[in-house]
């Protein structure tokens, strides 16, 4: 029978992802809007969105942070084309979005790439990565639920640096700073943010990098972050480069200020975890759902990728596949049960349950019957 009980809050998307318990517009009544993003208040703000965010995320002090254009994407492309030249690039990827900075480095920037590529639901084999090497990858595989278990992989006495898209990562995962040299993400992942505003941490390696090379190719404006071969601070103080939405920054401010009032990023991470886990104990008494990723270690805590495992269904086309899985996703939403749970469009065919800290536990618990009963329905559908 149809379920009765709905999730009090529906957003199960995995970016914009939901706000956090509690939000209303009241939040964003201090936002500072009709002034300049320069004036001495709007600069405040914005630096108020790197001091919290270092704050919570245990970024080291020698660390610089800055918010940068066009959100996660805007600050890879940023570390992409302003860092990467000078040696040999180990290129990882496991899902869309690290096959997008795959073919950038390689098409685009036509830099000598090594590419370490697996199929959707894996890891390449990480040991094969030469320290020697600059290297790029995203911590959490934000289409394939799968992320690195850790950063063991990584040396100590690397040459190269670190390139880390951590978009859906930071805030649910701990990131072990000293290992990583460029860490990217967005607002609209974890906290539950708006768009369109991209945050970039250095590490004084690579500032090193930024103060004594130059790309040999032309750099647009909103990719420059050194002016006559020195870094320009203003862009980690608050001055950003193009005009922010102070609206967006509120909202970003108000976001870490719940962060911290749950407990900063043990209360983040303890409420990812739960929510991982109330999924995890569904799809072991579920026989017909499993995960896209098969090792434990390696499953995304926060971007739940799920494939449809019955034999009915994995017997069929991938285009059948594909539209049996669209038709479970069609009936919750049409219900208005569970909206934006549909896998990303070039992974395989299934679900994607959004799992960060702004998603309560009971509200997972109440959308599993719903999965259920449309799942029930497209089969009888399929065998009618």
């Amino acid at each position: 029978m149809k379920p009765e009980i709905r999730p009090n809050c529906v957003h199960f998307s995995s970016g914009p992802c939901a706000k956090r318990p509690g939000w209303s517009l009241d939040a964003l009544s201090a936002a500072v809007l009709g002034r300049s993003h320069r004036s001495k208040i709007g600069k405040s703000r914005l630096k108020e969105v790197l001091d919290r965010s270092r704050a919570i995320l245990g970024i080291p002090d020698d660390y610089l942070i800055g918010i940068v254009p066009a959100s996660d994407t805007g600050a890879v492309e940023m570390a992409l084309w302003s860092l990467l030249g000078p040696r040999p690039v180990d290129l990882l990827a496991w899902e869309s979005f690290g096959e997008g900075w795959v073919s950038d480095v390689a098409k685009q920037l036509k830099l000598d790439a090594r590419k370490l590529i697996a199929p959707y639901g894996k890891l390449p084999d990480l040991n094969t990565v030469d320290p020697s090497h600059d290297v790029v990858f995203t911590w959490n595989g934000t289409t394939s639920g799968v992320r690195v278990p850790n950063a063991d992989w990584i040396s100590d006495a690397r040459e190269g640096l670190t390139i880390c898209d951590a978009t859906s990562a930071a805030f649910a995962m701990e990131l072990p700073w000293a290992k990583l040299d460029v860490v990217t993400w967005s607002w609209q992942k974890v906290l539950g943010g708006e768009a369109a505003h991209g945050m970039l941490v250095l590490s004084p390696r690579a500032v090193a990098r930024l103060e004594s090379y130059s790309p040999p190719w032309p750099m647009p404006k909103i990719f420059r972050m050194t002016k006559g071969g020195k870094l320009i601070d203003g862009i980690f103080q608050g001055e950003t480069i193009n005009t922010p939405s102070m609206l967006a920054v509120e909202d970003a401010v108000d976001g870490l200020k719940w962060a911290a009032g749950i407990g900063g990023l043990p209360g983040l991470l303890d409420r990812t975890r739960r929510n991982f886990a109330a999924v995890e104990a569904w799809v072991a008494r579920t026989p017909w759902i499993d995960f896209l990723c098969a090792e434990p270690a390696a499953r995304s805590t926060t971007s739940v990728c799920l494939i449809l495992s019955d034999p009915v269904v994995t017997r069929l086309s991938a285009d059948d596949q594909a539209a049996f899985a669209k038709a479970v996703v069609s009936k919750i939403e049409g219900e208005k049960a569970g909206l934006d749970l549909g896998a990303y469009r070039d992974a395989p065919p299934g679900l994607r349950i959004w799992c960060g800290a702004t998603i309560e536990a009971s509200d997972l618990e109440a959308l599993f019957p719903w999965i259920e009963w449309a799942y029930r329905d497209a089969l009888t559908a399929h065998s009618a």
